[in-house]
């Protein structure tokens, strides 16, 4: 039987190992996928480590940032063919028939199955997925470009959308890495006014680059001052995995503001005033990566030249120094293993 190579977590906690599988079958309504590309999501780090309350079951594949070619369907595949590129993204699976998938809000479904959580996932040469969640990648995008896309791009593209950000609001984006580099991108085609917060100088740099308006170190200066003195914040997108950062969003939201939680911090609390979001008015709301309609615009973003992806390659091999240097927050925005 043919087999792959793939990096597999084998208890929560351990470092990753890279064995030799065999390549999966296709099942019913299933397609085979040869991995092209397959984005490192601080998401896989959380599912390694076992950090959140419902956890993962080892041995299991991680991933959910996969780009690839279609080269084998199982029985009552529909919608994709031998030759497709595709890409695998979170949300593995949805029922198709409770009131969150008719609603439009599969990503809400009960029954879900996600990508390299409770699925083996793309940190692999092959994936097996269902036809009907992976979604098609335009030509004129790379593999290595469509990674990210498929979970940072997605990510945070429904966030500022849950977030009701309009033309001329301000936004203020909580971490400029591989979903903030993407979330301020998507609230300057918007046209909104984004103030982009980081403790990294390299990755305020980048933020300017990318069109910020204004940058905050929130190493050396207090974020929510400063963001006053700017007039405050419409829109805050939470995008580090620290409860400090989420709590800082908050409190920088002017009048009638709305935070938009999107990271997934080990220690899942923040502090906040029921007192000032009463009388303030302010929302906080929770946005959970996005539909497959929403993979699809951000990929037509994309290819429109409104959007850029910032990332770097890696080998799968080198996957545990990988999950060191986002940990060690060496990493600019994204990095990517190709295969």
């Amino acid at each position: 039987m043919p087999t792959m190579k793939a990096a597999v977590v084998p208890e929560l906690g351990a470092s990753l190992v890279i064995r030799e599988l065999q390549v999966p079958d296709p099942g019913p309504g299933q397609v085979l996928v040869k991995m092209e590309a397959s984005g490192l999501c601080h998401t896989d780090i959380h599912a390694a480590h076992g950090d959140w309350p419902v956890k993962p079951h080892p041995p299991f594949v991680p991933g959910h940032e996969g780009v690839g070619v279609v080269v084998a369907t199982g029985p009552g595949v529909t919608l994709h063919k031998a030759g497709d590129r595709v890409a695998i993204a979170w949300l593995g699976y949805a029922c198709g028939h409770c009131d969150y998938c008719i609603g439009g809000w599969e990503t809400l479904c009960e029954e879900q199955r996600n990508t390299g959580y409770s699925v083996d996932g793309a940190y692999a040469e092959y994936a097996v997925a269902d036809d009907r969640y992976v979604v098609s990648v335009p030509d004129s995008i790379s593999s290595f470009e469509a990674a990210p896309l498929t979970c940072a791009g997605v990510t945070t593209f429904k966030a500022i959308k849950v977030a009701g950000l309009q033309p001329g609001e301000t936004a203020a984006v909580f971490g400029i890495g591989g979903l903030g580099h993407l979330a301020l991108q998507y609230a300057r085609v918007l046209g909104a006014r984004v103030i982009a917060v980081d403790v990294e100088d390299a990755k305020l740099d980048l933020a300017r680059e990318l069109g910020a308006d204004y940058a905050i170190n929130a190493r050396t200066d207090d974020p929510v001052k400063a963001i006053a003195e700017l007039g405050g914040a419409d829109v805050a997108v939470a995008t580090a995995a620290a409860e400090r950062s989420f709590e800082q969003a908050y409190a920088s939201l002017r009048r009638g503001g709305r935070l938009a939680c999107v990271a997934l911090p080990a220690d899942d609390t923040m502090t906040f005033s029921i007192f000032d979001t009463v009388l303030s008015g302010k929302s906080i709301i929770g946005s959970i990566v996005g539909t497959r309609n929403d993979l699809a615009d951000v990929f037509a973003l994309h290819a429109a030249g409104r959007t850029r992806v910032i990332a770097e390659p890696r080998q799968l091999a080198d996957v545990n120094a990988c999950f060191g240097e986002v940990l060690a927050g060496r990493v600019p925005a994204r990095l990517v293993f190709t295969f």
